[in-house]
């Protein structure tokens, strides 16, 4: 299979569309979504619970449940090779091989009837074609790559024996045993508690440098995307709302939804007397409402907010916003 070259971008999302018929008719969980993601690059998709970050995670790796579909007009291409036009057989020849997953949950992820060993040897059997004691081996050169100790008795243990932050380890384990050149980590830390949590980050920065790995981070977590991602696209119903290199997001945040976001992260400033929150919810898929979506929440919203969807604007620094007002001017103007 031919690679697109050192000028193509690893992953490109064009247009992404991801429907769901409903009674109503169909509704839109990802409506619009492109991005790139150069090859050794770590990007952080960021939002609340229901923004759709998940739903584009799985769109890319064509694991959408049915009757879920990417609608027709925008696509998937992984180094050049539009994904969503491939049958299932070639696309799992992809997905495990050169494109690794990390699942929200590890304990459901994992099979508690298999050792670990086996779990961590079935894709190398399956895309590398290895007899079972060569996976065997490989599986534990795995587990040792990820920083579990004891590795060749461990392969013979079961998911329940290990700690959340060891069945985490596990899971990358996984993704990367057959050396992807993307990984997609959604929500890779949650639920660990703040010292384990350091240590998969550490972990992933770690791997990335040895294996030249490009990551899509999928979190709601700010603090994990300032430690770990180069970029950060801000994600709300459905839509990207804004993009820009960490540091510019973290220092001059344009969208309302992002400052929003920023301003509601636990902070140790001891004159910080309560946390921010931001009023309202999500809006339904099926109710979503006319112009910005998210102008029903925000304290910055005008007559033009209803106007219409707002696109992407560059603000001319490396970042881009879908806001009327900060294209036109200063949400402080």
């Amino acid at each position: 299979m031919s690679g697109g070259g050192e000028g193509v971008p690893l992953l490109s999302v064009r247009g992404l569309v991801v429907e769901f018929p409903t009674a109503a008719g169909p509704v839109r969980p990802v409506d619009g979504v492109s991005f790139d993601i150069g090859r050794g690059e770590v990007v952080a998709l960021v939002g609340e619970s229901g923004s759709g970050k998940s739903m584009t995670s799985l769109a890319i790796a064509r694991l959408l449940a049915r009757p879920g579909r990417i609608a027709a007009g925008g696509g998937v291409f992984f180094d050049g090779q539009p994904l969503h036009t491939l049958d299932e057989a070639a696309m799992q020849q992809i997905r495990g091989a050169r494109i690794g997953m990390i699942f929200q949950e590890p304990m459901s992820s994992l099979n508690p009837l298999l050792t670990v060993g086996e779990q961590v040897a079935e894709s190398l059997r399956v895309h590398r074609g290895m007899s079972r004691s060569e996976a065997w081996a490989r599986a534990g050169e795995l587990l040792k790559l990820v920083e579990i100790p004891s590795q060749h008795e461990r392969l013979h243990d079961w998911p329940h024996r290990f700690s959340g932050g060891m069945r985490q380890r596990v899971m990358i384990a996984i993704a990367l045993a057959c050396e992807p050149q993307l990984l997609i980590a959604d929500e890779p830390t949650t639920a660990l508690d703040v010292t384990i949590q350091g240590q998969i980050l550490a972990l992933l920065e770690r791997l990335r440098g040895e294996l030249g790995l490009a990551v899509l981070l999928i979190t709601h977590d700010l603090g994990v995307v300032a430690q770990a991602a180069d970029r950060a696209l801000v994600m709300y119903a459905g839509r990207i709302v804004e993009r820009a290199p960490v540091e510019a997001l973290f220092a001059r945040p344009a969208h309302p939804y992002t400052r929003a976001l920023l301003a509601s992260m636990p902070s140790i400033d001891v004159r910080v007397e309560r946390l921010h929150t931001i009023d309202g919810q999500v809006p339904p898929l099926g109710a979503l409402p006319p112009g910005c979506r998210f102008a029903p929440r925000c304290g910055h919203r005008v007559a033009a907010c209803d106007a219409g969807v707002p696109s992407l604007a560059s603000l001319g620094d490396g970042r881009e916003t879908a806001c009327v007002r900060m294209v036109d001017g200063s949400l402080d103007g």
